[in-house]
């Protein structure tokens, strides 16, 4: 019973991931599952629902079709709608039936793909993973299929690369992040994937670096890395320092072609017994603006999956854990806590709590409270806990 849960939320799982990273893209998505994920997906994860339109469908799978096995309706219904709608891209992302049934999804995009001659991508979502695995796919997908290969490197050019709601919402943290690169000098061609379309992605490789702003898009960046060159720079865009640093470290990687991670010098202590949880490169730029800019050291607890390339962006002094009872006992003895609202229930008596709504673990509950993470302010933040 050690998945079990009796305090807190889970998070947006991965298919939702691929439907959040492809939403502005004009592609057409398809869940394959019974009817009932993408009320799921548009109520409480995807704020852009009632003001812009995607093609994402579910595939309506019957008891029957699962059963035997009938994969020709969903192609022919693919295959029909694409025909009707014109998406510049299909994809199809598994549930947790197909996964039991063993449905081959890859097959399935293949012969799409063939029928309809534009590109399909099979991604394969079970359900039983997170929002990050499923975005970190859906972003590599397009960069590994997508990008322009024949583009010439622009100077001062940079992508922004992890930008969806499920991290970020619509608080005005991603076009304050593109602003910023203005006012300094660069020039944000592409933003994966808000407020970008497939043409703008697909011009990728004119950047001379890429910002990397939550984990969603490491792959996605290790794949134009190993396409195009482009090195890589790890780092949320929080406070004025942390902020500088990011900038510093951009203009250096764009010069000498080394990736860094902006918060890599800011070392928590060991004894530090206040902690940040949630998606880990968000978090670990967090804990660094707040020691930074306040003199306060936080570790950091990524909630989500150690997927491997993510690999260095935590430090020593922070942990992994995602299930509910390994997080009480490595908050035991926590004296503050910032973290989105629905894990208060499991923090021991006596902790100081900062709530940080997260869009992919609460839903629309916090949604308004969301901040815009470039202009908090953070000692202001600090006092406002409970």
């Amino acid at each position: 019973m050690k998945q079990a849960r009796t305090g807190i939320s889970t998070y947006s799982a991965d298919a939702f991931g691929v439907c959040s990273a492809l939403y502005e893209l004009g592609g057409m998505v398809v869940m394959h599952d019974a009817s009932g994920c993408n009320s799921t997906y548009s109520t409480h994860d995807e704020p852009r629902w009632y003001g812009s339109r995607s093609l994402i469908f579910i595939s309506a799978l019957t008891e029957m079709e699962a059963i035997m096995g009938d994969d020709e309706k969903v192609i022919g219904d693919m295959v029909d709608t694409i025909a009707q709608l014109r998406p510049k891209f299909a994809a199809i992302a598994g549930t947790p039936i197909p996964m039991m049934t063993g449905c081959d999804l890859r097959a399935i995009a293949a012969e799409v793909e063939a029928r309809s001659g534009i590109p399909c991508f099979a991604f394969g979502t079970n359900g039983m993973r997170s929002y990050l695995c499923g975005a970190s796919e859906a972003l590599a997908a397009i960069a590994d299929r997508m990008t322009d290969r024949s583009v010439t490197k622009r100077k001062n050019a940079v992508n922004i690369l992890g930008a969806t709601p499920l991290d970020f919402s619509l608080s005005g943290t991603v076009p304050s992040i593109a602003a910023i690169l203005r006012e300094n000098g660069f020039d944000p061609i592409s933003t994966w994937a808000m407020g970008s379309s497939l043409e703008d992605l697909r011009r990728a490789g004119e950047a001379e670096v890429n910002l990397v702003i939550s984990g969603t898009g490491m792959k996605a960046a290790r794949l134009l890395q190993a396409r195009f060159g482009t090195p890589i720079v790890v780092g949320t865009p929080i406070g004025t320092t942390l902020t500088g640093r990011i900038l510093d470290a951009l203009r250096l990687s764009a010069a000498d072609g080394l990736d860094r991670i902006a918060f890599e010098s800011c070392v928590q202590a060991s004894a530090c017994e206040a902690w940040i949880l949630g998606e880990p490169v968000t978090s670990r730029s967090l804990a660094a603006a707040l020691r930074l800019e306040c003199g306060v050291d936080f570790r950091t607890v990524s909630t989500l999956e150690a997927l491997p390339e993510l690999s260095g962006v935590l430090s020593p002094q922070d942990a992994q854990a995602s299930e509910e009872e390994e997080l009480q006992q490595l908050l035991s003895s926590a004296r503050l806590v910032i973290a989105d609202p629905m894990y208060r229930p499991i923090l021991p008596a006596g902790c100081r709590f900062l709530p940080l709504p997260h869009e992919a673990f609460s839903g629309r509950i916090w949604r308004k409270r969301i901040p815009d993470l470039t202009k908090m302010d953070l000692p202001a933040f600090l006092k406002a806990g409970r």
